[in-house]
C-alpha cells in the first residue's frame, strides 16, 4: 500500500475498522491529513503540466486521456494521466456497487479532485474548496470490459454529425491553396473544403476548421495564428473520440507552443482545447442520438 493510501485510507474506503472506531476522532489530525492529500494533488497536477509541456509524446498521452474523459477538468485528466493513464471508465466504490459491480481484491484506487463547499476569500470573492475522491477503473472491477468496447458510426454518418449545426456554412472549393484541405475564412464567416478527399481527411481537416470557427467569438480578437495549436488539438481529441485515424498528428513542437508559460497558464490553454472539442462532441452526439431514436421508431417489431 502506498503512503498516499495510508494517508487517505479511512475516507477512501468509506468505512472504519472496529479497532479504529473505538478510538476518539481527532478532527485536527484528520483535517491535516486531508490538507496533505490536497497538497499532493496540486503538486502532482503541476508536475504533470510541466511534463506534458516538455514532451510531445507525453502531451499526446494527455490528449488521449482528456479525449476519453472530456467531461472532466484538465486538472483531473492530468491526475488520471499520472496515476492510471489507460483508464477508460471510472467511478468510486459506491457508484460501482450501485451498478452491481465490485472492486477486485488487491486493486489500488487513484484520486481525482471533487468540488466541496464554497468559502469567502479575504478579498471578498467566493472560492470552492476541493477534496480528493478515490476512483477505480472498470478494468479493476468484476465488470466485463468487453462490453465497454466503443462502437463508432460509419464515415458518412460521422461526417454528417460533425457538420450538424455547424457555427458557419461549409462550402466545397475547387481552388484551394496547395496542401490545404479545409480553411475557415473569418471575413466570410464560412469554411471552404477541398473537393474529392477521403473520409478521414475530410473529418480531420473539417474538425480543425470548425474548431477555429468555434474559437472565433466575433469580438474582433480572433487570430488564426494564436489559435492554430488549440484547433489542432481539439481536432485530435475529436478524432480519438469518434474513431478516426490519428496517425498523421504530430506534437513534437509542443515545447515551442507552450514555452515561457507557468503551469496555471498552460492549464488555461488546455481548457480552451478541451472545451472546444467537448462542445463539438456534444453537437455530434445530439445528432447521433436523434438518428438512433428515429431508427428505433422505424424498425419493425419482432
Amino acid at each position: 500500500m502506498s503512503n498516499l493510501d495510508d494517508l487517505f485510507l479511512q475516507e477512501a474506503s468509506g468505512h472504519t475498522s472496529a479497532k479504529s472506531s473505538d478510538q476518539p476522532f481527532d478532527k485536527e489530525a484528520w483535517a491535516q491529513k486531508k490538507q496533505e492529500l490536497r497538497q499532493w494533488a496540486y503538486e502532482t497536477i503541476d508536475a504533470a503540466t510541466i511534463a506534458i509541456s516538455h514532451s510531445g509524446d507525453e502531451f499526446q498521452r494527455y490528449l488521449d486521456v482528456q479525449s476519453r474523459f472530456d467531461r472532466y477538468s484538465v486538472s483531473n485528466a492530468l491526475l488520471i494521466l499520472m496515476q492510471r493513464p489507460e483508464a477508460t471508465r471510472i467511478a468510486d466504490f459506491d457508484s460501482w456497487k450501485e451498478q452491481g459491480v465490485f472492486i477486485r481484491r488487491k486493486e489500488t484506487g487513484f484520486y481525482i479532485l471533487e468540488p466541496g463547499e464554497e468559502y469567502r476569500r479575504e478579498d471578498g470573492s467566493t472560492g470552492i474548496s476541493y477534496n480528493l475522491k478515490k476512483m477505480f477503473d472498470i478494468a479493476q472491477t468484476t465488470a466485463n470490459p468487453k462490453r465497454e468496447q466503443p462502437t463508432y458510426p460509419d464515415d458518412r454518418v460521422r461526417i454528417k454529425a460533425l457538420m450538424d449545426r455547424a457555427p458557419v456554412p461549409i462550402v466545397i472549393g475547387d481552388a484551394m491553396p496547395p496542401e490545404t484541405h479545409a480553411l475557415y475564412q473569418p471575413d466570410m464567416r464560412n469554411i471552404i473544403i477541398r473537393r474529392g478527399m477521403d473520409a478521414g481527411n475530410i473529418f480531420r481537416s473539417l474538425a480543425q476548421e470548425l474548431a477555429h470557427a468555434d474559437l472565433d467569438r466575433g469580438d474582433g480578437r480572433y487570430s488564426r495564428s494564436f489559435f492554430t495549436f488549440h484547433a489542432y488539438c481539439a481536432s485530435y481529441m475529436l478524432c480519438k473520440q469518434f474513431g478516426v485515424d490519428t496517425s498523421s498528428f504530430r506534437f513534437h513542437r509542443v515545447q515551442e507552443k507552450l514555452k515561457d508559460k507557468e503551469p496555471q497558464q498552460i492549464r488555461a490553454e488546455l481548457a480552451v482545447m478541451k472545451d472546444t472539442a467537448h462542445d463539438m462532441a456534444l453537437r455530434m452526439n445530439r445528432m447521433l442520438a436523434q438518428q438512433q431514436r428515429q431508427q428505433h421508431r422505424t424498425e419493425p417489431a419482432r
